[in-house]
């Protein structure tokens, strides 16, 4: 299992190309070798790769809008070829999808594109939330509907540990449960702050990690493990990320 980064963290330093250039070298200056693109800026994607490249960062995911995959999935495939990257992720269920009404839906609507992907080589990756864990009229939970619909064939899950948390859930029996889908996780703390939860470096919150990892690198699926903490509360995030990296280092 290889330890990245998701550029989410940093997305504010990603909008244009001498900024990635020099967000990427510092990435890599972490010691950090995979990096998952999210949230960057009109940059052109044969240079965000050359970018990668030449800081030694392999492209191992990636958060794509709706759009790529229900009007241009050829254009996402060609992208990830390009990237030489396996894994095509979904960031967010778009929210028309979160009534019981039409979640159906997303099956019929990303179903196909979830199988010319997988035909190519990619796999839709799913990002989870806290509000997929809410229950339904019927008890189940819409992530339960979600993997129920697509099959862990063409529909993996890039499991959040923070939102797992958020959300209710025993992080490692969810982690243990679900394995199969686990290619790529989130490593994200979970920390206390006040009467609100807050996200925290790894290593810095309440998530015992020391179990989060050892059960990802049993499971013989998960391959990428990337640091993420999508609000810094004012300290820098490349700081964070180093906060992150160093305590995993020691794991």
């Amino acid at each position: 299992m290889k330890i990245g980064v998701q550029l989410y963290t940093v997305r504010a330093y990603c909008q244009n190309e001498k900024d990635l250039g020099r967000t990427l070298a510092s990435v890599a200056a972490m010691g950090c070798q995979a990096v998952q693109l999210s949230a960057l800026g009109p940059v052109e994607p044969k240079r965000i790769k050359a970018l990668c490249d030449d800081n030694g960062l392999q492209i191992v995911l990636t958060h794509n809008p709706e759009s790529d995959f229900l009007a241009n999935i050829d254009g996402l495939i060609e992208r990830h070829r390009l990237y030489e990257c396996r894994y095509a992720g979904l960031g967010y269920l778009p929210d028309r999808y979160h009534s019981t009404d039409w979640l159906p839906r997303f099956a019929e609507d990303f179903g196909p594109a979830a199988e010319k992907l997988k035909a190519a080589g990619i796999k839709l990756m799913y990002h989870n939330h806290a509000f997929e864990f809410a229950r339904m009229q019927d008890g189940k939970t819409m992530m339960d509907h979600l993997l129920d619909m697509l099959p862990e064939e063409i529909m993996g899950v890039t499991a959040d540990t923070y939102w797992l948390q958020f959300g209710g859930m025993d992080v490692c029996a969810w982690l243990r449960d679900h394995a199969r889908r686990l290619h790529c996780v989130h490593l994200k703390d979970y920390a206390p702050w006040r009467f609100e939860a807050r996200m925290a470096a790894v290593g810095r919150g309440n998530l015992d990690f020391a179990r989060i990892l050892a059960l990802l690198r049993s499971n013989g699926v998960t391959e990428y493990a990337l640091v993420e903490q999508d609000e810094c509360y004012g300290d820098s995030p490349f700081d964070c990320l180093r906060k992150s990296l160093g305590y995993l280092q020691t794991l």
